[in-house]
């Protein structure tokens, strides 16, 4: 039995050691994940961290944002570095500037859009769970997906989606 706990104690070598710098416009995997003409790049992975934490800088170029989803183990902080968003947490519906900070606490539904015809976000998601690789996975989708498989992907990571996205 004492081995077997020994088997879900992560490698805590595998975090990073050293310091380092993302460059503007740069992802820290030398990867931008693509959703249109909008992207997100990893700036701090969850393999520097752990799984502690994940930091990711989205940049928009249209008004558009996620699904109305809630996260069942992630908190989410975001800041608006260039735009304006609106953010839907729960009841609740505000704008944010360049320069504002919302916090989003896992199990709340949230979703947002971006308002303005260029848009930045940088945003960390803790612990990180599995944020990477749902970017990843619906980055490389071929065809627009169903419901369904949209749901499945979403539970797979860790969130739930809860209603549509908000429109304009």
């Amino acid at each position: 039995m004492p081995l077997l706990a020994f088997s879900q104690i992560k490698n805590r070598n595998s975090r990073t050691q050293k310091s380092f710098v993302v460059r503007a416009g740069k992802s820290r995997v030398n990867e931008s994940i693509k959703f249109g003409s909008n992207s997100n790049d990893i700036k701090i992975s969850k393999t520097d961290t752990d799984d502690q934490l994940s930091i990711f800088e989205y940049i928009g170029y249209e008004k558009v944002g996620p699904a109305l989803h809630l996260h069942f183990s992630q908190d989410e902080i975001f800041h608006v570095t260039e735009g304006v968003f609106r953010f839907v947490v729960g009841e609740e519906k505000m704008e944010l500037n360049s320069g504002d900070t919302i916090f989003l606490p896992r199990n709340i539904p949230h979703t947002w859009i971006q308002l303005t015809d260029k848009g930045r976000l940088t945003y960390m998601v803790q612990p990180a769970g599995m944020m990477e690789e749902f970017f990843r996975q619906m980055s490389a989708l071929t065809n627009p997906p169903t419901t369904e498989e949209i749901q499945k992907i979403h539970i797979a990571h860790g969130m739930k989606v809860m209603g549509p996205p908000l429109s304009l």
